[in-house]
């Protein structure tokens, strides 16, 4: 498939997205869009839970049995005593029957577009076509009881945009855009006939797409970032060493971009009130990513103690995910990317180790590409870390730590608000689980047995409490 991309190719894809909206043939107005698509979950004016017990994010045990009132999005009152409400007030009253009430789950690394396609077919299928499958991996993303996730890289602006407005149905999604690479980066996924890059030439496909951004020089990164959040990204990602799942000549160990480089896309991110996040496992390419003032560390299951140690010097977010060799090795890896796995996973138990022992603020993160059926055990990959915290701190870690986590997008912000806890004008990303997960962590491994109802801003995605 050729990388060229020019005016008739982007107005035949135009075209076709239409055609599968419905828009050109109803002329295109709000009235219109609407007959065509699905409708959403209709908003009642309140919702009360009644004789719930609160799993509120933080806390080590349940409440007493307790009720919760929702008003529009946002949690209104929560009070051990029975909530009246006015006798003209459109309320939905669900008997939860002292069932456990908790934030809805966020994940810190996930990528909407990649999770469940196949490597090959992002590089070749049509975007319409891709946009379709990450729209129906959304909304199982939410229905597995993630109502919020931080994208780290990919084309997801529209498919967001889609969520927020009604049309789709889909988790908050916080968004990256493109991931930063350098030539020979870990997001350099260009095909060899792309290559040499030439001055002012048309764009390789996979940055054509929003996929990557290839940027050698400080000029060129600042450039780079700047575009992303033109676009919209809640914070920017790039690659600073390599990874898994590198093209061939991409090793594990190397040290991608200088510290003047990274720095240069730290600055673009603060003049906009956010922060960049890089993708790093070894130590050097953690440490210099660290002195430019990155804010988080994506993967660095590689790290030693003395990167460690300055991680919580500089109060820097790990976000570390649980991959181990008995539940992440997949058939479908490459044999050069099995080797670099491997790598990793032996790197695991020590990470989380070290991340206890020094008290690094730990996001929880699946992070899974290209696999239908592992997308489909996000809530699994989330029990693993049973190996090394309670159900109480793993809990906390994919609710009320993450949460604060997506807030530090500062005034850009997408979503405003208190996101991964029960409280009193938080917002109202709740889940009713059958039984108890600070008991039993097996719970969030199955999601459409035990998530009894899903609610995200405020309104009820899946209700299956027995009547």
């Amino acid at each position: 498939m050729s990388g060229t991309v020019t005016v008739e190719n982007l107005k035949r894809t135009v075209i076709r997205l239409f055609k599968i909206a419905g828009i050109l043939s109803v002329g295109y107005s709000p009235a219109a869009t609407a007959q065509t698509q699905s409708p959403p979950p209709a908003r009642i004016k309140a919702t009360l839970f009644e004789n719930v017990r609160i799993f509120d994010g933080r806390s080590t045990t349940l409440s007493t049995p307790t009720h919760v009132l929702v008003k529009g999005n946002i949690i209104e009152c929560i009070s051990a005593e029975p909530i009246s409400v006015e006798a003209n007030t459109d309320v939905r009253i669900i008997a939860a029957g002292g069932r456990v009430l908790m934030p809805g789950l966020i994940d810190a690394h996930w990528h909407a577009f990649m999770a469940a396609t196949p490597q090959l077919v992002l590089m070749t299928a049509e975007p319409s076509y891709l946009t379709l499958l990450a729209a129906r991996q959304a909304k199982a993303t939410l229905m597995r009881g993630f109502t919020t996730i931080r994208d780290l890289g990919g084309p997801v602006f529209g498919l967001k945009r889609a969520i927020d407005e009604g049309v789709m149905i889909g988790p908050r999604i916080y968004p990256s855009g493109a991931f930063i690479s350098q030539t020979s980066g870990h997001g350099d996924f260009r095909f060899l006939f792309e290559l040499p890059r030439k001055p002012g030439g048309p764009l390789s496909y996979t940055e054509a797409q929003g996929i990557s951004a290839i940027a050698d020089s400080r000029d060129e990164v600042r450039l780079r970032v700047r575009e992303q959040l033109r676009l919209g990204a809640s914070q920017i990602k790039l690659m600073a060493g390599g990874g898994v799942s590198s093209p061939p000549h991409n090793p594990i160990e190397s040290t991608q971009y200088t510290e003047a480089e990274l720095r240069a896309a730290v600055e673009a991110a603060e003049n906009w009130g956010t922060y960049v996040t890089v993708h790093a496992y070894h130590p050097r390419s953690i440490q210099m990513a660290i002195h430019a003032g990155v804010k988080v560390i994506e993967h660095g299951h590689l790290a030693d103690e003395e990167t460690v140690r300055l991680m919580a010097e500089k109060g820097v977010w790990w976000s570390l995910q649980p991959l181990t060799y008995d539940t992440h090795m997949s058939a479908h890896m490459p044999a050069a990317s099995r080797q670099r796995a491997v790598q990793v996973f032996e790197g695991t138990d020590n990470a989380y180790r070290l991340a206890k022992k020094y008290n690094v603020r730990t996001a929880f993160g699946a992070d899974i590409l290209g696999d239908a059926e592992a997308a489909g055990r996000q809530g699994a990959a989330l029990v693993v870390l049973a190996r090394w915290y309670t159900p109480a701190e793993v809990l906390r870690m994919a609710t009320a730590d993450n949460g604060e986590l997506m807030a530090l997008s500062g005034f850009i912000n997408p979503y405003p608000g208190k996101l991964g806890v029960v409280e009193e004008r938080a917002l109202a990303d709740l889940l009713l689980v059958e039984n108890n997960p600070l008991e039993n962590l097996d719970l969030v491994a199955d999601p459409d047995r035990n998530f009894l109802i899903i609610m995200k801003d405020g309104k009820i995605y899946k209700n299956t409490l027995p009547k």
